[in-house]
């Protein structure tokens, strides 16, 4: 699928009840768990799991996607689950924060190259004074060793990659492939994922 096509998120969205499930990504609790709640900025939200998951931890919390249908059941997912979340319908390539936030997140956003430095580096410049930024994706490893993801190598980054895109704005703090584990019909299976994380000092 074309990652910036927003029409055809519209209609994977709309096929399925949850395509990601209801639950935060585990890496996003392991990153989270222990900084000093604020507010945060989640990009490429999707259908909401991540930014409901901190705002049920007093995160105030902004959700950006393009999609419209991912936004409609990220709402109706946030009511069931008695939180606010504030929801942004924009295209991440154009859209940009107009404030500054203590957590920046990015979870499984794949653009080319140019769109993904451009968007990565708008991420860091709008992570407050001792603020995080975490991203998390596909390894481009995960294409010849790994399970499932975006099979387009275009899309794909590595650790460094997204290193190259924070550099001069932020501190890495982590920088490093991590294995996630998969089930499937056949049984488990590995996926090799990225995860940075960044601070500004």
């Amino acid at each position: 699928m074309n990652t910036l096509d927003g029409q055809a998120w519209d209609e994977r969205y709309r096929d399925s009840e949850l395509v990601w499930g209801a639950g935060p990504n585990r890496f996003l609790v392991e990153q989270v768990t222990g900084l000093t709640v604020g507010t945060a900025l989640d990009v490429a939200c999707g259908e909401g799991r991540n930014a409901i998951w901190l705002a049920e931890h007093g995160w105030r919390v902004v959700g950006v996607d393009f999609s419209s249908v991912g936004l409609d059941k990220a709402r109706r997912l946030a009511a069931e689950r008695g939180v606010t979340v504030e929801w942004k319908q924009g295209d991440l390539t154009t859209w940009e924060p107009s404030n500054t936030f203590d957590l920046v997140i990015a979870m499984y956003l794949h653009l080319p190259a140019d769109g993904r430095h451009l968007v990565f580096a708008r991420m860091a410049a709008s992570v407050a004074p001792g603020g995080t930024m975490l991203v998390v994706g596909h390894d481009l490893l995960n294409l010849s060793e790994g399970y499932g993801g975006p099979q387009n190598p275009a899309i794909l980054y590595g650790p460094d990659d997204v290193v190259g895109d924070l550099d001069g704005i932020l501190e890495i703090e982590r920088a490093e492939r991590v294995q996630r584990s998969v089930s499937t019909a056949e049984g488990e299976a590995t996926a090799i994922d990225v995860l940075v994380r960044g601070r500004r000092i």
